[in-house]
Formats: C-alpha cells, sequence, structure tokens
C-alpha cells in the first residue's frame, strides 16, 4: 500500500478529473460509498454528521444522503456555509432538495443543538477538515471539535481525523479522536506520526476508483507493509529441494553472561527455515550455548575453523549479546574484511560500528543494519529527539549514503535502502521485552539465507515478526522471543 502526502493526492486528483474525465463529483460519490461500507448497518440506526465547507464537507454530505436513503436517522451540521466548495455546495442542494434540513453551526448557540444530536446518535461521523489543513484550528471550529469529542459515542472520521496535519500528522491546535478513520486511495504520511495515529483509531485506506499507474505516477517510493505484499513476495518450497537449498547461516553472537541472545538469534534462524546454521561464538561460552541448541552447529569465533565458515556462509547475522568491546571489534573488522556474503548487523555489532565507521565502505551493497533510537543516533551523530522527528528522512539518509538496507526499529519500523521506504505496522508493546532485536535479526538472516533479496527480506522478517506478536497477543498479556520463536513456522504458512 502507498504512503502519500497532500501533495500526491492533489495531483492524483486533478489527473483523474482533468486528463482522465472522471467528474470530480464522482470521485466524492465513491468516496461516500466507501464511508458506508465501513459502518456497521446492523448495529448503528442514528447518526449526526458534520461538515465543513470543503472536498471533505461535501463527502460528509453525500454520505448523510446515503444513510437517509438507507432509512437511517440523520442530523446534518455544517460550518462554513459562505464559502462552500462547488461539489460540496451541488452536495447541499441534493440534500435540500430532498428534504432534509442542514444545521448551520456559526456560533457558539448553534452548539448546544450539536451537543445533543452527538450524545443522543449512535455514531458521529467527521467531515470537517480533510488533507488541506495547514493552519491551527481556532474559533468555532475548535467549539466544534471539542463538543464532538466530548459527547460523542462513536466517532468516524472521513478521510483524516480534523484537526490532524496529513503530512506532518502534527496536531493543529486541537483535533477529532476518532475510534475510525476511512481514508482514501493512499496511507497519510501523517498517520505515521505517533499522536496522529492515536486520535485516528483504526484506519481503513480505500480505493475510490484510481488505478495503480495514477498512484504511481504521483507518490513515490513510499509503502505501508501489508499481508498482500508479503504474500506477493514468499517462495514456495520445491517437493524435491534439500537443506542446502536453503541457504548457510552463520550467527556470530554472544559472550560472558549473554549466552541467551546467541541461542534466541540462532533459533529464530533455525525455526525460520534456513537450512544449516552455525553459531560462532566465544570458547568459553560454547559448551553452554551448545547445550540449548539442538538443530543448530556451534564453533569458536576466534579459532581457524571459523574462518572456513564465514566463508562458506550464505549470511553472517552479527552483534547479538557480544558485548561494546574491542575484542568484538576484531571479530566484526574480520568478519567484514574477510567475507562478501549479506550481513545482518545488531546490538553491539552497531554500537562497534558506530565508532569505527571506515568500516562501512566494505559494507557496501550487502548489509542490514537493525538500529534502535539510541543506536541511530551513534551511528548518525543526531540526538533522539531530532532522529523521532524526522525518522524517514534520517533512515532514508544514512542508507542512501552508505549503500545499505536500514531498519530503525520502533512503532512504525522504518525500513529503506535510500531509494524505497517501507513502513512495517505490525507488533505491539506486549512484545517489549528483551530478546525480540535478537530473534528478528535471526529470521531477517534466515530468509536472507534462503536467497530473498535483502531489503525484500528485512521487510518479510519485520512483518512476520510483528504479526505473530498480534496473533499471539490476542489470548496472551505478554509475549516473550521463545513464544515467537516456537511459533515461527506456524505463522510463516499463513502467507502462502
Amino acid at each position: 500500500m502507498k504512503i502519500g502526502n497532500s501533495e500526491c493526492i492533489r495531483a492524483m486528483d486533478k489527473y483523474c478529473i482533468e486528463n482522465l474525465g472522471i467528474p470530480s463529483m464522482v470521485l466524492m460519490e465513491n468516496a461516500a460509498l466507501k464511508v458506508i461500507e465501513n459502518l456497521d448497518l446492523n448495529k448503528f440506526n442514528s447518526f449526526t454528521v458534520i461538515c465543513g465547507s470543503g472536498n471533505n464537507g461535501g463527502d460528509g454530505l453525500a454520505v448523510a444522503r446515503h444513510l437517509y436513503a438507507l432509512g437511517k436517522k440523520i442530523d446534518v451540521f455544517l460550518l462554513g456555509f459562505n464559502r462552500l466548495s462547488e461539489d460540496c455546495k451541488n452536495n447541499f442542494t441534493i440534500l435540500k432538495n430532498m428534504g432534509i434540513h442542514v444545521n448551520l453551526i456559526s456560533s457558539t448557540e448553534d452548539l448546544g443543538s450539536l451537543r445533543q444530536s452527538v450524545s443522543k446518535s449512535d455514531v458521529t461521523i467527521d467531515a470537517i477538515f480533510g488533507t488541506g489543513l495547514k493552519r491551527d484550528v481556532s474559533g468555532i471550529y475548535d467549539l466544534t471539535i471539542t463538543v464532538i469529542n466530548e459527547n460523542s459515542n462513536y466517532v468516524l472520521a472521513i478521510d483524516i481525523a480534523s484537526g490532524v496535519n496529513s503530512d506532518s500528522g502534527k496536531i493543529m491546535g486541537n483535533s477529532i479522536k476518532a475510534n475510525k478513520t476511512v481514508s482514501f486511495v493512499v496511507y497519510k504520511m501523517g498517520f505515521l506520526n505517533y499522536e496522529a495515529h492515536n486520535m485516528s483509531g483504526e484506519i481503513v485506506v480505500e480505493n475510490i476508483g484510481m488505478t495503480k499507474s495514477v498512484i504511481d505516477k504521483f507518490c513515490d517510493n513510499t509503502y505501508m507493509l501489508d499481508e498482500e505484499y508479503i504474500k506477493s513476495r514468499m517462495k514456495k518450497r520445491s517437493a524435491y529441494a534439500h537443506k542446502g537449498e536453503y541457504g548457510r547461516a552463520t550467527i556470530v553472537a554472544g559472550s560472558k553472561g549473554f549466552s541467551g541472545a546467541a541461542t534466541i538469534t540462532t533459533n529464530a534462524v533455525v525455526r525460520s527455515g534456513s537450512g544449516l546454521v552455525t553459531l560462532c561464538t566465544y570458547g568459553e561460552i560454547q559448551d553452554i550455548v551448545a547445550s540449548k541448541l539442538l538443530e543448530a552447529m556451534t564453533a569458536d569465533i576466534e579459532n581457524e575453523e571459523s574462518i572456513k565458515i564465514l566463508s562458506n556462509s550464505s549470511v553472517i547475522a552479527i552483534g547479538p549479546g557480544m558485548g561494546n568491546t574491542k575484542r568484538t571489534y576484531e571479530v566484526l573488522k574480520n568478519v567484514v574484511h574477510k567475507t562478501k556474503c549479506p550481513m545482518v548487523i545488531d546490538a553491539d555489532a552497531i554500537n562497534v560500528l558506530s565508532q569505527n565507521k571506515e568500516l562501512l565502505s566494505k559494507l557496501k551493497n550487502r548489509a542490514v543494519l537493525t538500529p534502535h533510537l539510541g543506536e541511530m543516533s551513534r551511528l548518525c551523530g543526531l540526538n533522539i529527539e531530532e532522529i523521532k522527528i524526522n525518522r524517514i528522512k534520517v533512515a532514508k539518509s544514512f542508507a542512501k549514503e552508505n549503500n545499505i538496507v536500514v531498519l530503525l526499529k520502533g512503532y512504525n519500523t522504518i525500513i529503506t535502502d535510500g531509494e524505497s521506504i517501507f513502513i512495517n505496522p505490525t507488533g505491539n508493546s506486549s512484545m517489549a521485552n528483551g530478546g525480540m532485536g535478537d530473534t528478528l535479526t535471526g529470521i531477517i538472516a534466515s530468509l536472507i539465507a534462503q536467497g530473498y533479496e535483502v531489503l525484500h527480506a528485512t521487510c518479510i522478517a519485520a512483518f512476520i515478526h510483528g504479526y505473530i506478536g498480534d496473533k499471539l497477543s490476542n489470548d496472551m498479556f505478554i509475549v516473550n522471543a521463545s513464544h515467537i520463536i516456537e511459533s515461527l513456522p506456524t505463522f510463516i504458512k499463513d502467507f502462502f
């Protein structure tokens, strides 16, 4: 699913109207019908529809008409009557011709009837502001939004919650707090903002008649990952395949006191389907981790035998539990200089790399870095708050500059190779515990070993990792790394 900003949305609308000849009223009608499809009409019977003067308001007026035609009880309110857009005015006229009364809101005296209506209605439909909002909400609009938020039983926002900037996700003074948002054509860039997402409720994106070619023409390579994308990339296994065809994955991980990270990463590689798996770790913990691994081999990373293992690898995952030490740096430097296969660099390997950035030149076109915000800060030299505000820009810039893939962890994880950007929506706070990053590293490495292209392997791994957490958290308060690992073979099958 493409992610777009207000500029590309305006361009698509204009192209469809002026070049393809699709009347704007047809697009508005399609939008209204999609909203109707997203209402539980068996459960809800009374609706208050609050409309602004622009095309978002026109959508709302069209929705009100369809609800009326379906025999539902409706109250319609309109702000900004003196400056209606052409299509909004057309839909207002249609309601008038049908004998549907529209309540005009122009002063605080008009808010009493609105308050009474929304408190009695099953659903409040927000159609005040759309994607064009650029200034702070004030005056009667601010008061109207407050009345809606304080008195509604259930709120559905059309396209975007009124008061949210569709590009930045910034709350423009005041905003509708919706239970559900029915958005159109593309996932709005602003939804990626934590605060905006909190005001949007469940987000559903519906197409209103725009073709893929139109969307691709005006929206850049920024995508929201979904099940359709993952299914389209998964490779079915041949009935005649053997373990050698699913790659040799090597994990370099663990240190004294941190053997669990090595075990978790290795088991994640195994359970995700890699053919042959070897854990290279420090000699002092080799016996400890070997006793915990049934399907994987082990080797001493500082022994000569490990060089051959690393050289024959399809992929190397390095970093979990190694410690931010000179010893880790020596191992990382050795692996980077003596191998040519793809690498997944995580945890302490990232911390070491941030202090020895000359190694990045040896990782071009073959590395995935999986930093959290703190690690990203150390890598790029920006403070965490700067990164939070510009996560996509920072991740894309670093990936492009170093010719690598970056997976920037966090809510709505960002994955980019510096050209295309993918946002992963799966995962939840029940997974906020130790070992989750190690598990993700293992899944990425396993998929690369099996022949998936590095960027796509990273996207698939991130989505499946969070998807399993989402499924398990329906019945579990906390989901641990071991739960994810145990469930990998079962839930991966969902994508075939």
